[in-house]
Order: structure tokens, then sequence, then C-alpha cells
């Protein structure tokens, strides 16, 4: 039986492919803009594309931010997506950011260092050391797999031991982290092929139990 995984939506550019991404992979979505549109919702899923005040001041003009809050304390599955991710740190430096993030982990996010000479953003495809392998949402990944990553800015957890998978781009970085019923990825799944299609399922399963 299939059950309900509220989507998010506060103006997102990548909301359609994640919709389309987790209706491939057999979830039963529903797309919320307001708190009363999450109803019964067995999971919750932040996406985002673009500048973290942005995201966290469209959700919270759409009182979406204190409801994915305490949606996360019901222990429900929530997945958070690139700025989605971000999200959930305590601020961010990106444009001199004013903007207070959920606060679910401690930490800010960052800008990449320019000192090794990369191109910033980091726009393409980059590779996944997994360090948490009893991860959920990692199962059936190999590690070592490529997903599709388009940002300037990544979390720095002040607690290590939430990092699921890091990943090289001049510095290592957390590029996905996991705690208790909360995932979430700087990469996007939904473009990831088939990697991503397999996290997606994983989280989905999750939902489904």
């Amino acid at each position: 039986m299939k059950r309900v995984i509220a989507l998010l939506d506060y103006g997102s550019g990548n909301l359609r492919s994640v919709h389309k991404a987790l209706l491939k992979v057999g979830a039963d979505v529903r797309i919320a803009q307001r708190p009363g549109e999450i109803g019964d919702a067995r999971a919750m899923v932040l996406p985002g594309v673009g500048a973290f005040d942005d995201c966290i001041n469209a959700l919270r003009k759409q009182e979406l931010l204190e409801a994915a809050r305490e949606f996360i304390k019901s222990g429900k599955p929530f997945l958070g997506i690139c700025v989605g991710y971000q999200a959930l740190f305590e601020k961010s430096e990106e444009f001199n950011s004013c903007a207070a993030g959920l606060g679910i982990f401690k930490g800010k996010v960052v800008r990449f260092s320019e000192k090794h000479g990369l191109k910033i953003p980091q726009i393409g495809w980059n590779q996944l050391e997994i360090v948490k392998p009893d991860c959920p949402l990692f199962r059936g990944v190999v590690n070592g797999s490529y997903v599709y990553f388009v940002h300037s800015f990544y979390p720095q957890p002040a607690d290590t031991g939430i990092i699921a998978t890091r990943t090289d781009y001049g510095d290592k970085f957390a590029s996905s982290v996991w705690r208790d019923n909360v995932y979430a990825t700087q990469f996007h799944p939904e473009k990831s092929q088939k990697v991503g299609l397999q996290l997606l399922k994983n989280f989905v399963e999750l939902v489904q139990r």
C-alpha cells in the first residue's frame, strides 16, 4: 500500500523533476504549498535550487518553515535536497545571509575555497565516498558512485558523526548527512540517473514499511 509523501512547493525550480522522479520509483506524492496540505503524509521532501535566504524566506512566508520543523520532530522520514539540505543547518555565509535556518543540525553553510583553482560553482558529476554504509538511503549504492551536483556552497556539520557521504572537490565536504529520521543530500538524486533513483527508491521504501 502506498503512503503519501509531501513534497514542499515554495517556488523551487527543481520541484517538477523531483516530483517526476518520486513518481517513477513508486511514491504517492502530494505537493504542499501550505501546512494544511501536508495532511496525513507519512514522509516529507524539501527540494531546492538557488539561494539559502530565498528558500528560508519563501518557506516562512508560506508557513512551511515551522511545519517542516514539526514534521521532523514527529519522527517521520524527511529528505532534504541541495538547498533543502542546507536549510537544515543554523545559518549560511551565502551573500551575507541573515536568515536563520531550521537549526535541525548545528553548523553553517560555507562557500567552496578558490585556493584550488577549481571552477565555482561545481556543476556536474562527482563521486561519493560512503562513510556510513549502514545509512538506509545508500542501500544498493556502490561506494565511488557518481551523482550530479550544482552548488557553490555546502554545509559544515558541527557533528561529523552525521556525515553519510563525503565528496572531494578541492576539499572533502559532507555531500550527505543522516541522523534518525532525517536524510539530506547536497547532490540532486532526481538528476543522478540510476544511482539517484535507487536512493529515492530506498527513501520511499522507508515510508512503506
